[in-house]
């Protein structure tokens, strides 16, 4: 045993130090250990009761055996471990006498019946079901096979050492085994009775009972163990079932007709068994996807809290001025907790069969985007722990100008990423939302795409013309500034420059203010708030792009500048006092998520909750029944991002004889419209079919009589999907609209 542990953990200490060490190359990265109570609490909700593993419900089941009886019988490993040096140890209160002990044992039993059940499941999946999403290697089966191997070698070993010890245990007066057998003196039958027992527990004794002369009584002298063939052995009873042990106590039933010599060999093959798998299982854990086991807890509890902000580059100028790189080219520039990510992925698919991209067929597969960082970072393991003096993980390798670059130090688009992975993405953020393990996906392409705009001007030629727009008339279609107010034309509407005092602030945004279907919810949105008699105001062309556009393009610097104008304006009418309202989840998320890098702190409602606010209080009445059965569709950066669910909903079924339709792919599995991530500014990837047709498809199989929303771009990508569909007569409507026309027409009589 001692050579067996210490070959076991050194290895696994040799394994462990190397990946650490891998981990180190990272680039260092803060605020992943703050606020301490919240991360345990998250790490009980989804590493202990794995509420993420539950949204594939058979899948979450089975994977909660493994894991909690993998837990409970870490303690059983400990014991066998001991019982290599003491066959008698149980760390002196889980002995079978002690009820500490009895109550281990019950656990013990039934969490390896049920990591059996689990095992058995995905079996299944990788076997008979073959699920697309997962990757079906044989590096799966093998670690499947040693954790079912384990459980039985540990049911092997209680069922035949109960077998032993019964036989070891067996007490004088007490009758085991009444049979009926000849007396050679008499033609009568008799009962035999065992009534002593020699040093080693063997029947010695045997007194015989005449049927006709009960007082007549015979007493032979007898060796049990060696005379097999006499019914004394034939009637060797089974030992008894002890609830604490249920499953020993049955696989024991199986073995009661073995002789000490087989049970005991069986008895060390099941100790020896479970012992050894056990450190095979943990020296194969870094080497495998099954890692997670032990990178898995503390991935969940270095998440970022902010999950909805995308980290900005800090310090752009000085990076310029020192030549260092602006976004991610080399493996080793990701953060440690990036690489901690690369361990972590279970290879489950979880996120890739939620993909909008994957969905349709493009490139882009958030699964194999991971695994194809992590297999580049384990192949140059070596090259990259070493420390030569031509690292610069800033940016660029000390070396020769002309010299090529070692090939841990290439570009990694290119070279392991195709572009069309990168621009293939919506930020929509379901694939983070289905990850168990907590990994995130968007900032590490949206770092890639920063590399490829700002060093290597590589990116989508429609963007270039948005990017142009973006820098001249601070919206990404090239309206004039000036005009940014227009679409409240006539209903009086003030100006902050007007009316500075004004307690709530009306974000208009840029689809909103120019594009013509959008005004209609825009000026929606202000009658409402003038009808509940709210005191707001707009900036009108003082407003400028939040940015968004050009940060989920990779445009970090652009989307900088605009940051840095538009708090500005803002801390100058004091917003920081004041209610931010807007229509569009894009800005929202922006305004309350990204500006505090800033300096802007606000208080930042989308108008779906805000109106569900006005309804609430009785500020808004409505009136009109509108008789439509309406499916509702969830926009990314307010459901995902914000968590702003009910409001919306809410603000639909305040209207009469509004019928409220959800689809099967609803609130947070609610798909993508496609126009996410700067997709609204550049034509789609190819693939088999385009994201806001598929995700219209999904919206019409509810059978609607309209289709709302509660975003400018999800309303012009499923108007476009309507039309492709043929279904032009099925309105798109935001719920503002239909909220006003509720209020604002008098009921039928």
């Amino acid at each position: 045993m001692s050579i067996l542990l210490l070959t076991g953990w050194g290895i696994f200490t040799y394994s462990a130090r190397r990946r650490w060490k891998l981990m180190m190359i990272g680039a260092k990265e803060g605020g992943r250990f703050d606020q301490p109570a919240r991360r345990l609490a998250l790490v009980w909700h989804f590493a202990v009761k794995q509420l993420r593993m539950r949204r594939y419900p058979l899948a979450g089941l089975a994977h909660m055996f493994i894991f909690v009886g993998f837990v409970v019988l870490l303690l059983r490993s400990l014991i066998l471990w001991g019982r290599g040096f003491d066959e008698s140890f149980h760390f002196w209160i889980f002995g079978p006498d002690q009820w500490l002990g009895q109550t281990y044992s019950f656990f013990k039993d039934v969490f390896a019946v049920l990591v059996i059940l689990g095992t058995l499941v995905f079996f299944y999946y990788r076997l008979i079901a073959r699920l697309p999403r997962m990757t079906l290697s044989t590096e799966g089966l093998i670690i499947l096979s040693i954790i079912l191997m384990m459980m039985l070698a540990d049911i092997l070993y209680d069922a035949a050492n109960l077998n032993l010890r019964a036989r070891e245990h067996r007490t004088p007066g007490v009758t085991l085994a009444p049979v009926q057998i000849p007396n050679e003196a008499q033609t009568s039958t008799h009962v035999v009775r065992l009534t002593t027992l020699d040093a080693e527990g063997r029947p010695i004794s045997v007194v015989q009972e005449p049927v006709d002369d009960p007082g007549a009584f015979e007493t032979k002298q007898t060796g049990f163990m060696e005379e097999p063939e006499s019914p004394l052995a034939q009637a060797s009873p089974n030992p008894p079932f002890l609830v604490c042990e249920p499953a020993g106590s049955v696989a024991a039933r199986f073995l009661g007709g073995l002789s000490d010599g087989p049970l005991t060999f069986l008895k060390h093959m099941g100790f020896w068994t479970h012992s050894a798998l056990v450190l095979i299982f943990l020296n194969l854990l870094p080497y495998s996807k099954h890692f997670h086991i032990i990178t898995g807890v503390p991935n969940v509890y270095t998440q970022s809290l902010h999950p909805a902000r995308l980290p900005p580059i800090v310090d752009m100028d000085g990076k310029l001025e020192r030549g260092e790189t602006l976004g991610i080219k080399r493996i080793d520039q990701f953060s440690w907790k990036a690489i901690l990510d690369f361990y972590t992925c279970t290879e489950c698919g979880r996120c890739s069969d939620h993909c909008p991209a994957t969905k349709t067929g493009k490139k882009l597969s958030p699964k194999h985007f991971t695994l194809d960082l992590r297999d580049f970072l384990y192949q140059h393991d070596a090259a990259l722990t070493s420390a030569t003096k031509n690292d610069n993980r800033n940016g660029h390798p000390l070396q020769e100008a002309d010299a090529e670059p070692p090939e841990h130090h290439k570009d990694l688009v290119d070279g392991v990423i195709d572009p069309e992975v990168l621009w293939a993405c919506t930020s929509c953020r379901a694939c983070e939302v289905e990850c168990p393990v907590f990994i995130s996906y968007v900032d590490k392409i949206v770092d890639m795409r920063r590399y490829l705009v700002q060093e290597r001007g590589e990116f989508p030629n429609e963007l270039q013309t948005a990017f142009r727009s973006l820098e001249s008339a601070f919206n990404p279609w090239g309206f004039p500034a000036e005009d940014r107010g227009q679409w409240a034309e006539n209903l009086g509407v003030k100006t902050l420059a007007e009316h500075p005092e004004a307690e709530v602030i009306f974000w208009v945004g840029c689809m909103p203010s120019f594009d013509d279907r959008a005004k209609r919810v825009t000026r929606a949105t202000a009658q409402l708030m003038q009808r509940a008699g709210v005191d707001f105001a707009i900036l009108a062309s003082e407003e400028q792009c939040t940015g968004d556009p050009a940060r989920r393009a990779g445009n970090e610097y652009l989307f900088q500048l605009f940051a840095k104008t538009n708090v500005e304006t803002l801390n100058r009418y004091a917003a920081d006092k004041k209610r931010i309202v807007t229509t569009c989840p894009h800005c929202l998320n922006t305004l309350l998520n990204e500006y505090p890098d800033f300096g802007g702190r606000y208080e930042v409602v989308h108008h779906s909750t805000f109106l569900s606010e006005l309804l609430r209080q009785g500020k808004l009445k409505p009136q009109r029944a509108i008789s439509k059965r309406v499916v509702f569709h969830d926009s990314c950066y307010l459901g995902r991002y914000n968590d702003v669910y009910d409001a919306p909903r809410d603000v639909l079924k305040s209207i009469p004889g509004l019928t409220v339709l959800e689809p099967v792919q609803t609130r947070d599995r609610g798909m993508c419209c496609g126009a996410g991530g700067a997709q609204m500014f550049k034509e789609e990837e190819h693939g088999d079919q385009r994201v806001n047709q598929l995700r219209t498809r999904q919206l019409l199989d509810t059978n609607p009589d309209a289709v709302s929303s509660a975003c400018p771009f999800c309303m012009r990508m499923l108007t476009d999907g309507l039309a492709d569909h043929d279904k032009s007569d099925i309105p798109q409507l935001d719920f503002a609209e239909m909220l006003w026309e509720s209020i604002s027409t008098p009921p039928t009589t």
